[in-house]
């Protein structure tokens, strides 16, 4: 899985009015959560965050396509196990103009960190598996032969 950090979007205009722009498609907060399974609080948090930045018009949020861009690698990184702060400064290092190699770098040690950390994981459920499934197969028998008639003594 590869993580590629681009935000493509427009500034806002000075005056905070907001002027669709005429290939910008603006969506709102109800239809960024459902585009994206997620709630209208885990959005707003997000903004809280520094992680979104809708644009206004009056109270209602008005997300770009940048902004469904950020969304998604958000949470991609959620999903992988970053943390919100992992995220906000891989994407924090992009630039549009650039090259990116230090944004690319802190993905891949981050990266590497958290494959280290899920392998390591994996391997305690799997210890945790096998133990439970050893455990159930001795509760298994024991039940199996306390359950057998018992022979009549004569």
């Amino acid at each position: 899985m590869t993580m590629t950090f681009n935000q493509a979007g427009a500034a806002a205009p000075a005056n905070d009015a907001v002027v669709p722009e005429a290939d910008e498609e603006y969506a709102r907060i109800g239809e960024m959560a459902k585009m994206f399974d997620v709630t209208l609080r885990t959005l707003r948090f997000y903004e809280d965050k520094g992680l979104l930045s809708p644009k206004r018009d009056g109270s209602t949020r008005l997300y770009t396509r940048r902004d469904r861009a950020r969304l998604k690698l958000i949470l991609l990184g959620r999903k992988i196990g970053f943390s919100l702060r992992d995220v906000k400064q891989i994407m924090d290092l992009y630039d549009p103009s650039g090259a990116n190699t230090k944004q690319l770098r802190l993905t891949m040690d981050k990266s590497e960190k958290q494959l280290a950390r899920l392998q390591k994981q994996r391997a305690a459920i799997d210890d945790a598996i096998a133990e439970l499934s050893d455990m159930m197969t001795a509760v298994r028998r024991m039940l199996a032969e306390r359950s057998a008639p018992t022979a009549v003594a004569s």
